[in-house]
């Protein structure tokens, strides 16, 4: 069972896999997307989906501190309902509110990375914390 995390972004989707037995996350790639001209990187996380035997999706879900759901939120919803026709596996959905924040705070403080490296990684990262975050919540 090898589960899949999404960081999904206007521009990019951050993507993790879990090990065999979804204990851990591990960040592989970034693909650019762009959400204004309906290119969502389907073929690409096709052939990641097949190279990981990927058997489920993790979404993360941007919401508000308040608990609110914007925008962003939304286009996440419409991002993970997008992936489960194309698949057909399943779409799960965790908050990752303060996941940037804390791959941010992670890349500052323990790789030491300039500002322009941190933001070829940081959706990677988060997409790997969201997906840390649902296999500890989960298992």
């Amino acid at each position: 069972m090898r589960v899949m995390g999404l960081d999904v972004g206007s521009k990019t989707v951050g993507v993790a896999v879990s090990d065999p037995l979804g204990f851990t996350a591990q960040g592989i790639e970034i693909i650019p997307i762009d959400e204004d001209n309906a290119e969502y990187g389907l073929e690409r996380l096709a052939t990641l989906v097949a190279e990981y035997q990927v058997t489920k999706f993790v979404v993360g879900l941007p919401k508000n501190m308040n608990n609110t759901e914007g925008p962003r939120v939304e286009a996440s919803k419409f991002y993970g309902n997008l992936i489960h026709e194309h698949f057909q596996l399943p779409v799960d959905y965790q908050d990752e509110r303060l996941t940037t924040v804390q791959a941010e705070r992670m890349l500052v403080e323990q790789a030491d990375i300039s500002r322009g490296k941190r933001k070829k990684v940081i959706d990677k990262l988060a997409a790997q914390l969201i997906l840390q975050n649902y296999l500890d919540r989960m298992f």
